[in-house]
Formats: structure tokens, sequence, C-alpha cells
């Protein structure tokens, strides 16, 4: 019974943090946020993908101890995403964006930390997250690039006018300190280890509970 019990709730997790990236990944497509906020959406968002995809692949890499399901998991989110966009784009929703598989690259960083350092977890946390923080988001400009025209998009679509104190206000970019890259890297090499660690004791929890 208990084995039972524990393989539900691990499934529980895995489906529950891929639905919520999907959802995120859904979000970081939008072709409102592409038109007036395309950098300041491009580095939130890529954080978010970044530690939901950290925290599911270390939690199911962990549980598992078998390297390479870090990978799996991304294929999992894969192709959730792909499902869902493919929902709504058959309802009418605006999209001319295509979701490229970003995240296999990035856990398969993190398997082969796992790999690399004998299954050392304090190594999969420290050295994994940073990969995974650093590489998301070099990897998301995949993303970025795949929207064919926003502004078109914007104007095939319009909607109503923003008040004034509502209206977005370009930001600067081009110079290193304001790039969303660097620091969507930065934060998402800091973020990602502790989110690696949450991974971590999400499975050592999942025992306690059972036990």
């Amino acid at each position: 019974l208990m084995v039972w019990l524990r393989r539900c709730t691990h499934y529980l997790f895995i489906v529950v943090v891929a639905v919520n990236s999907t959802l995120l990944t859904i979000n970081a497509g939008d072709y409102i946020f592409y038109t007036d906020w395309a950098w300041t959406s491009y580095t939130v968002f890529s954080i978010s993908q970044t530690l939901m995809l950290i925290v599911g692949a270390t939690y199911y890499l962990t549980f598992t101890g078998v390297p390479g399901t870090a990978t799996y998991y991304a294929l999992i989110m894969t192709v959730y995403t792909w499902v869902a966009k493919a929902a709504w784009f058959s309802l009418g929703y605006p999209y001319d964006f295509i979701v490229t598989p970003i995240w296999l690259p990035s856990a398969m960083l993190l398997d082969l930390v796992y790999w690399a350092t004998k299954k050392n977890k304090h190594s999969l946390i420290l050295f994994g997250g940073v990969l995974v923080g650093m590489s998301l988001r070099l990897l998301n400009m995949v993303n970025l690039i795949t929207v064919a025209d926003p502004l078109e998009t914007a104007f095939k679509y319009p909607r109503p006018t923003l008040p004034p104190y509502m209206t977005p206000i370009e930001p600067q970019v081009g110079k290193f300190y304001n790039s969303p890259v660097a620091l969507g890297a930065g934060a998402g090499a800091v973020l990602a280890c502790t989110f690696a660690a949450l991974g971590c004791k999400l499975n050592t929890w999942t025992y306690r509970w059972m036990a």
C-alpha cells in the first residue's frame, strides 16, 4: 500500500508541476506581451520557466535516481505545451508563435551533472542549478525570435487604447547591464539553485510523509 501511495503522490507532483509550467509558457507567448513588453516579459517568463523546469526535473531525477529522467520530464513539459497551444490556437487565439523544445538542452545539462558527480545531490543543486539558470535564458531567445511579427499581430487583433498611466515605457535594451539575457541569466542562476534544493526536499518530504 505504501509503495502504491508513494507512486501516486510522485505522479501527482509531476503532473501538477508540468501543467503549471505549461501555463507559464502559454503566457510567455501572449502577443500583447510581445508587442509592448517584449524584453520585460522575456526576462520574467524565462525565470518562471526555469523554476518550474528545475523543481520538477530535480524532483523526478532524485526520485528515480536515474540520469536521463530530467530530460524526460522536459519532454513531458514540451508535449503538454504543444497540446495546450494547439488548443488555444484552434479556439482562435492570435498566435503567430512556435514553442521550441528549449527546456531539453537545459534538462540534459542537469542529467549530465547528476551523472558526472556520481549522483551527488549537493553538486546537482549547485552546479545543475547554475547551468540550467544560465542556459535557459540563451535558449529561450529562440522562442522570442520565432515571433514572426508581433506588431502585425497586434494590428490584426486590436485591443482598447490604454489610459496614459498604463502606457508601457519602452525598456532600454542594448547595454549589457540592461540586457534581459544577462539579467535573466544572473537571477535564474541564483534562483535555480534554490529551487533545485526545493525539488530535492520535496522528494525527502514525500518519503517521510509516506513512512
